[in-house]
């Protein structure tokens, strides 16, 4: 997965994407490499622009460089490839465009619907900074801002031969002047208000990407902080600017647990059947949870007074599907669109979610992670599992791509009716106890007798 399928830029957008690069280890390399990624048609020139200093020896990474002292200088555009507008050149570097080019620039790529992008920070070639008074100078109208870390100054001593602004490092991170770097000092500043939180629009996608994890150990020790760092920005993307092809992106990914059913053939509620001393809805959630998922949403219809009461304790949200009689579509749109309105309110923005069903209490918490660890490699639309290389089993992962479709069903039918519009990735399983769930209250006491063994 590549740089800009990890930022999810490369299907076409309702907003024209402005994005601000900042921090340190490798934004003028992250710069460059994403638009070239990035798909312009012919006749085409994307912009690139700096509201900071960049060396001159940065210059040549683009295919056309623009001083733009004012507006008059950009009259001329060259009519493809990648221009780079900055200031005068002064000694070894660029001054930073002026506020008017800035506008020019935004008004002229929202013209011709194309990405702008922008780098706001400086950081003297150092893995990590801390920002100084004034920074970072993120342009208001900023829809994305990617903070980028570099991973290699882990275990170095905290000092400025590895981190500009040492000093004002320590005192974000909690960190003493010359102590070894650890992620936790990383993922603390990353996530202060006056560190990696610093200066972002309200309404700007907050993401980090954690650079020159090119080893399995850095990797297994990246993908713990992005786990961390979910509770502060959108998306964490690991990997190596070195090796561009090998990015993860991680996201929230949520749980739906579908509990609004009636039970019809059953005869009784089966979310309150019993789980070894639980009651089955309880155990899916507490499942959902030890998964790591969030959020984590119960949707109710039948029963719902006693499905809540079930979950009483737990860290979950109840949504209440009224037209629960329509089928299980509705109850997939009401956890969908519980999903989409928390996003809209700054609620948190899921970038998955795995459905579950509450007649399923034996699904393992480790099915779950396998399921939402594969997504990071390549954010797959929708991910299941294979049991014994032949049986799709449950749970199933939808990515948010899927989501306007999930909202379109209608009736008593699952999101299996949208599998033929997607490309479905599998992973396999080796346990056939995902392929059980309780219809009739024989399947209830054979899967009771299952566990017993």
């Amino acid at each position: 997965m590549n740089l800009l399928r990890a930022l999810r830029l490369d299907q076409p957008t309702e907003t024209q994407p402005v994005i601000s690069l900042v921090g340190a280890g490798g934004k003028t390399t992250a710069l460059f490499q994403l638009a070239r990624e990035l798909p312009t048609a012919k006749g085409q020139s994307l912009f690139v622009t700096a509201t900071t200093h960049l060396g001159i020896w940065q210059i040549p990474l683009a295919d056309h460089h623009i001083i733009a002292r004012d507006i008059s200088d950009l009259h001329s555009i060259p009519p493809e490839g990648i221009t780079l507008v900055t200031g005068e050149i002064e000694g070894d570097r660029t001054k930073p465009v002026s506020e008017s080019v800035l506008d020019w620039l935004h008004e002229n790529t929202k013209t011709r619907n194309l990405p702008l992008l922008i780098e706001a920070d400086g950081s003297r070639q150092k893995p990590l900074k801390a920002p100084a008074a004034h920074e970072p100078p993120i342009p208001h109208f900023t829809n994305t801002v990617l903070h980028i870390t570099g991973l290699s100054a882990l275990g170095k001593p905290l000092h400025e031969d590895h981190v500009h602004r040492a000093e004002s490092y320590a005192q974000l991170s909690g960190l003493p002047l010359g102590a070894p770097i650890t992620p936790q000092a990383i993922v603390t500043t990353l996530s202060h208000p006056q560190g990696g939180q610093k200066n972002i629009p309200p309404q700007a996608k907050r993401m980090a990407l954690l650079n020159g994890a090119d080893t399995p150990e850095l990797q297994a020790i990246g993908g713990g902080m992005a786990k961390s760092l979910l509770h502060h920005f959108d998306a964490v993307l690991l990997g190596s600017l070195r090796k561009p092809e090998n990015f993860k992106t991680f996201e929230r990914v949520a749980g739906i647990i579908l509990a609004a059913g009636e039970a019809t053939r059953y005869g009784s509620p089966k979310q309150l059947l019993d789980w070894k001393g639980k009651p089955f809805v309880r155990q899916v959630a507490e499942t959902a949870l030890q998964s790591g998922l969030e959020p984590v949403v119960v949707v109710t219809g039948s029963h719902h007074a006693d499905v809540e009461s079930a979950l009483q304790g737990l860290p979950v949200t109840i949504v209440h599907n009224a037209e629960y009689k329509q089928g299980q579509s509705t109850s997939i749109k009401a956890g969908i669109q519980f999903l989409n309105s928390s996003s809209t309110s700054g609620g948190g923005r899921a970038g998955a979610a795995v459905f579950l069903l509450a007649d399923q209490p034996q699904i393992p918490a480790e099915v779950i992670r396998a399921l939402a660890d594969a997504h990071t490699r390549s954010l797959p639309p929708i991910l299941a599992p294979l049991v014994l290389e032949e049986r799709r089993a449950n749970p199933v992962l939808f990515d948010k791509a899927a989501f306007p479709d999930l909202l379109q069903l209608t009736g008593d039918i699952g999101g299996r009716a949208i599998f033929s519009k997607y490309k479905v990735e599998y992973i396999p399983w080796h346990d056939d106890i995902l392929l059980m769930d309780v219809d009739r209250p024989e399947d209830y006491q054979r899967l009771i007798n299952i566990e017993k063994n």
